[in-house]
This record gives structure tokens, sequence and C-alpha cells, in this order.
């Protein structure tokens, strides 16, 4: 920071953080292309005197405040979306067909607050918080990058945030267990036997294939799913045929299923090819299926959940238990890995994730800053008194 005064409220840093992400909402970069983003974020940390560590990431930071065990890390991803921004903001992205829509620049800012109050408060804490500003998370690959360069290594737990724009400005959102789903993606080829349009009998028409497919996936939910489970299955897109008058060879169908248990994944899964296999043949055509693994589910530690609870209402926030969201986040993989809690931050926001005029309120910027360090202090004093072979089993 420029000046000597000590900083104990994300508050005062409220003007300071709202124009670093206005800096990273005018300049968006996308997955794996987060080279200038990534300089930004080190020229703001290092500039506060916050050791940045080398892993090799091509794009993304790490950084360390603090000496010693317990680690505790925070996570934040960079990468912004290919959507053409219709806000209208003054500080709108300017680059052609990509846009912060899904407030990843209000993650990294916050980070950068939290980061900065961290700092002030170095001498006090109980070990090491590792800060990891994450790229690639719309394409569900940072996290397992971050983890390959073992800037996981060490960590007891780790702590992640998401905006949420249903809540309201000084809401968290925090739940113990299942909180964001799996998120599986999947391409369907049904090929079948071409022919013109005016003679379907001549062949064997992919589109009609495909088409009861679309309807057909839906009774794997309806029918395979309990009540009280959850599975989304959505058929997102549909290609075939290059002309008006002809019935084309093949039809291709992308979509996602989205679930939160794994017995339900995998159920989900297995019927899932069952009805694509059986469908075809009714037709007399076939249809592979190839499948793309997301994320598992997002789910929070018990512990640390009671431990952010707390925090936020040392903090006088307004801690609430969220509805889980079929949304998928691969901070999932840092949890099948080591303990970890992600949570929501109201911004009450106009629109929703990925949505041309998504924006949000950053009010909430200071509020989120203050959060991540407290809950960062928090979880260093309760490992830290911890029987040192118990944390051993979390290396």
């Amino acid at each position: 920071m420029s000046n000597d005064t000590t900083i104990r409220s994300a508050a005062l840093l409220a003007g300071r953080l709202t124009d670093i992400r206005r800096e990273l909402h005018r300049n968006p970069e996308l997955s794996h292309e987060e080279f200038e983003t990534t300089v930004r974020i080190r020229r703001w940390l290092e500039a506060a005197g916050i050791q940045v560590v080398d892993y090799g990431l091509k794009t993304g930071v790490i950084a360390e405040i603090g000496t010693g065990r317990p680690v505790i890390a925070l996570r934040a991803d960079i990468d912004a979306l290919p959507i053409q921004e219709e806000t209208g903001l003054p500080f709108a992205s300017v680059v052609p067909g990509k846009m912060h829509a899904c407030g990843h620049d209000f993650h990294t800012a916050s980070l950068i607050g939290a980061a900065y109050l961290l700092k002030e408060r170095e001498q006090e804490l109980e070990g090491t918080v590792r800060l990891i500003f994450q790229p690639a998370e719309e394409k569900a690959q940072g996290a397992r990058q971050v983890i390959a360069s073992g800037a996981l290594d060490g960590v007891r737990a780790i702590v992640g945030l998401h905006n949420k724009p249903n809540l309201p400005v000084g809401t968290i959102g925090i739940k113990s267990g299942p909180l964001m789903a799996a998120a599986d993606g999947f391409v369907i080829e049904v090929a079948g036997r071409g022919s013109h349009a005016a003679v379907p009998e001549a062949g064997n028409d992919p589109v009609v294939t495909a088409a009861h497919i679309v309807t057909a996936l839906q009774s794997v939910v309806s029918r395979n799913v309990g009540a009280l489970d959850s599975a989304v299955i959505s058929v997102t897109k549909l290609n075939s045929g290059t002309a008006w008058n002809v019935i084309s060879e093949k039809a291709v169908l992308d979509g996602t299923v989205r679930t939160f248990d794994p017995k339900v994944r995998r159920r989900v899964r297995e019927r899932f090819d069952q009805v694509v296999a059986g469908v075809a043949a009714a037709f007399d055509t076939t249809a592979a299926v190839r499948w793309m693994e997301g994320p598992p589910p997002v789910y929070n530690e018990e512990s640390l959940a009671e431990l952010a609870w707390r925090e936020a209402e040392q903090l006088e926030l307004l801690p609430v238990s969220p509805t889980p969201s079929l949304a998928g986040e691969d901070f999932a993989a840092y949890q099948q890995l080591v303990p970890g809690l992600f949570v929501f931050v109201g911004t009450d926001g106009p629109q929703e994730w990925h949505h041309p005029s998504f924006d949000l309120d950053e009010r909430a910027l200071p509020i989120a800053a203050d959060f991540l360090a407290g809950t960062a202090v928090r979880a260093l004093s309760h490992f830290a008194a911890e029987p040192h072979d118990l944390e051993e089993g979390f290396q």
C-alpha cells in the first residue's frame, strides 16, 4: 500500500477494490489466455509487499502471506467468458466478444483485498495463507493445473467464494454438504442413411432419431432418479443436414448432465447410454455417446462451514443456508484432496451468471475481502491447535 495507515477493515479498501475490479472488467481474458490479468495481479500484490511464489503456471498467480504451518489456501478464479457485453457500463469490456459475465473480476478483486488485509496482520498469523488466483475455471481445467503444479501441497484446508446475484449485499451463503453440482457434458452422434426428403422411406432419418432421443432422455430423470434427489439432463444443441430437401446421414446432439450425488451420477450415466442405444435401434439407426467428465460436486466440510458461519456473525454479516446450485465449479477438484469450503457472497445483481447484461453491486467487494481474510485467520487458529500428527494426515 502507498501509505502507512494500518488497514483493519476492508471498508477502507472499497475504493481501491472497485478500481481493481473495473480494470479487470474492462480487460477480460478467456481461459488459458489470462496473461495480462496475471501481470496485473502480480503487480498489485508485489506493490503491497506480498510474496509471489513461482509454481510454473503459464497463467494465474500463487502468493503467500505468513510463515510455517498450518497452511490455509484462499482461491479466486480469474478468467472471463466468450460473451458480448450488453451492460452499457462506463467500464464495460473493451474486448469484442469477451466479458466478465460470471463475476470472476469480483472474485479476483476480493481476494486481492483479503491479501492486503492479511498482509497488515502478517505478524499475528498462526501459519501461512496461500493465495491461489486460478486460471481456466470456465473450462473446468484450471484447478487441475494448480494441483499439478504443486500449489496445493501442504495445504490443510481451502476456502473459495462465488458471487450470488439473488442474495442481497451483506449476505453470505454457507452450508455443509453439497453446494454445487457435478457438471458432465456429452456428445451424441446419430448415424442413419441419407435420402431425398421426398422419399424418406429410402433412408433412415437421424433427425427423427435425435428428436426422440431428446424426449426419451427426460424419462431418465423422471423415472430413474428419486423424487428427493436431483438431476438435470439438458440437450442444448442439435445439428444435422446441409439442405432443406435432403435427409442427412448424421445428427449430432450436445448437452450437459448435472447431479449432486455420486450414486445418482453413475445411475444417470448408465441409463443415459441405455436409452440412447435403445432409441437409435428402434429407428434402425446407430448412436455413439461421448462423455466429457466435468468436475465433481462441490461438497463442503462441516467444521469449516461452522467456522465460517461464526466469522460472518462476528463481522455482523447475515449468514444463510443457500439453495444448492446445479451450476458446476472446478473448486470441487481441490476438495477431493483437502477439506474445503465454498460460499456464496450476496451481490444483488440484475441478471444471473453468464448473461450479457450481468453486473453486481460493488458494495459487496469489501465485505467479501473482509470475510475471506477473517475466515483465513480463524481457520489458521483452529488448525494450529490440532495435534501435529492429525495435521499430517491431510498432506
